[in-house]
């Protein structure tokens, strides 16, 4: 079989080093912008921050966390207080049945810890490829590269990668991205997405990697 190819619009190693690099200079704080003092806490605070902005995430978690300090005081927890406690946020009833779900599976089947594997995180409720992701990453401080919709967008609309849809997205850029540098610009180009390769009205004229870039390129002509 033969090993599939990435598609990319920068064609040497060189070129994607010098994207990522600038990219990295221009971000030094990139990181991860969800609140958290643990890492059962923050498995909560990324399936809470699904369709949704982190800034909202953390105005409702302080209450949460200090109220659920732990798996097992969640798989008691009454639904209806959860969901009053997330209300503000959107598919608030999903994330609270989530919520709960996870309170009870880490209780019952992991001993009330966070599972350190992507495949067994991936068995909580509500919990997916990106989560896992983040979990895996932020959480054990283990190599991921985690692709939300800034990821995806930034990614594909500069050139590192070429993709239709997420799961190829995020294949892909393990293939270009050197793997010690995937946590770290998962969170650079989530800040990228956000300051300035918006989804509407991107800020080319104020892009660090503009005169590289596919889209500017393609849209100067």
């Amino acid at each position: 079989m033969n090993k599939r190819k990435t598609k990319k619009y920068f064609k040497t190693d060189d070129e994607v080093k010098l994207v990522l690099d600038k990219l990295e200079a221009e971000y030094p704080d990139a990181d991860c912008a969800l609140h958290y003092d643990s890492i059962f806490h923050l498995l909560l605070a990324v399936v809470l921050s699904a369709q949704t902005t982190d800034a909202s995430v953390n105005r409702i978690t302080p209450r949460l966390f200090s109220t659920y300090e732990n798996p097992r005081q969640l798989a008691a927890a009454d639904i209806k207080d959860v969901e009053g406690m997330i209300k503000t946020l959107g598919l608030y009833k999903n994330k609270a049945k989530s919520l709960v779900g996870i309170g009870n599976m880490l209780t019952e089947s992991y001993g009330g810890e966070v599972p350190r594997n992507f495949s067994e995180l991936q068995k909580l409720p509500g919990v997916g490829r990106k989560t896992a992701n983040v979990v895996m990453s932020v959480g054990f401080g283990e190599p991921h590269i985690a692709v939300d919709t800034h990821v995806f967008r930034v990614s594909n609309r500069i050139g590192l990668v070429d993709e239709g849809d997420v799961l190829k997205t995020e294949k892909a850029l393990m293939e270009v991205i050197p793997k010690n540098r995937w946590s770290h610009m998962h969170h650079v180009l989530i800040f990228h997405g956000r300051r300035c390769c918006t989804a509407r009205n991107p800020k080319c004229d104020e892009c660090c990697v503009r005169d590289v870039c596919r889209y500017n390129r393609e849209n100067q002509k």
